[in-house]
């Protein structure tokens, strides 16, 4: 059988699904030159252009009460593919951790036991099990992992430099609301160490409203900024924007013009920043901000989507949760009296991905 020519090889290897990387694993097992194409920086380049943004491997959830698992200090992995995460280092030798997950970008999981003072934050990378505890603060209501690399395409940067990024709400001396941002960049020379150093506060606080606070959810990074969700006790349908840039190290508001509690705060395909929510009546909406030629900003609405002929419900009195997006993919999570289910916003294609 005569041999095909490296670059059909090399064009069969494209085609190998992104969601299976066991399959390019054991065909670099297969030969010496194998090994070095699969290996090479120009494959590798290719193969991220071909199949474009990676695939969902899978998602973290704590249990409903809030809490993590006494003895199992990882949050459950769930798995939507091949993939099979490396459990964290620390998690047979310090049953003491009690961790949830915060946040989950460039590869890297924060997770945090917020029962303990001061709060201990597990920077943890799921390809290798790696770990770095950091010494966290009591302050924070708000808190994201990202890469530290300025101009990095976060194709493979998940054991690179990191900072974590973590907002608050204190009282001023005056008796205000002060939002405050505090940012960590430690060393990752070793893995293993317990990192103790000071986190610096970059910018003067931005005043808030006096019923103001920071939702409890997860962070988006758009532009090199991060968007955490505000709300507000008097007015629960009220709900701003906190922007921190990360280039010009400043706090500023967003505001929603519409009445509506939004759900989540999401990026959308386009790069844009995106609000979603589900009402009473089961029905999913999203707005997206756009930004015109002059900087001129305004809310769109978007997709409006009836979730009861889209998923499955058992009882629709009880109202599907919105728990998540995919950052730039237009996917959503929903969980449901029957289950967690992804929903791509364009196509409308939904998927099961737990039961229960």
């Amino acid at each position: 059988m005569p041999q095909l020519l490296d670059e059909l090889v090399e064009e069969v290897f494209l085609r190998l699904p992104p969601d299976d990387p066991a399959a390019l694993v054991r065909a670099s097992l297969a030969s010496k030159p194998w090994l070095a194409l699969l290996t090479g920086p120009a494959f590798r380049g290719r193969y991220r252009e071909f199949h474009g943004a990676p695939p969902m491997l899978g998602f973290l959830y704590s249990r409903a009460d809030g809490s993590g698992h006494k003895g199992d200090p990882a949050p459950r992995l769930v798995s939507t593919s091949k993939f099979g995460a490396r459990i964290p280092d620390f998690a047979s030798t310090d049953p003491d951790f009690d961790l949830i997950a915060w946040d989950c970008r460039h590869g890297r999981v924060l997770l945090g036991d917020a029962s303990l003072s001061p709060r201990p934050l597990v920077v943890w990378d799921p390809m290798t099990g790696c770990t770095q505890q950091l010494v966290g603060l009591d302050c924070f209501n708000g808190i994201a992992v990202l890469c530290a690399v300025s101009g990095c395409d976060h194709h493979s940067c998940h054991a690179g430099p990191f900072k974590t990024v973590g907002v608050g709400v204190d009282i001023s001396e005056d008796g205000e609301r002060v939002a405050r941002v505090f940012v960590s960049s430690p060393d990752i020379g070793d893995w293993s160490k317990l990192d103790t150093d000071e986190w610096e506060e970059p910018c003067l606080g931005l005043d808030l409203s006096a019923d103001a606070f920071i939702c409890s959810m997860q962070a988006v990074l758009i532009n090199d900024a991060l968007h955490f969700k505000l709300g507000y006790y008097d007015d629960y349908d009220h709900v701003r924007i906190l922007k921190y840039s990360l280039t010009s190290d400043s706090l500023s508001l967003i505001d929603v013009p519409f009445a509506a509690h939004a759900d989540i705060v999401m990026v959308m395909k386009d790069g844009s920043l995106g609000l979603a929510h589900v009402d009473s009546r089961l029905t999913l909406y999203v707005w997206s901000r756009q930004v015109d030629s002059n900087g001129v900003a305004s809310w769109t609405h978007g997709r409006v989507v009836d979730l009861k002929n889209l998923i499955p419900i058992k009882n629709p009195k009880r109202r599907p949760r919105l728990i998540g997006s995919v950052e730039g993919r237009d996917i959503i999570f929903v969980n449901t009296d029957v289950g967690v289910y992804q929903i791509d916003l364009k196509t409308l294609e939904c998927k099961e991905l737990m039961k229960g």
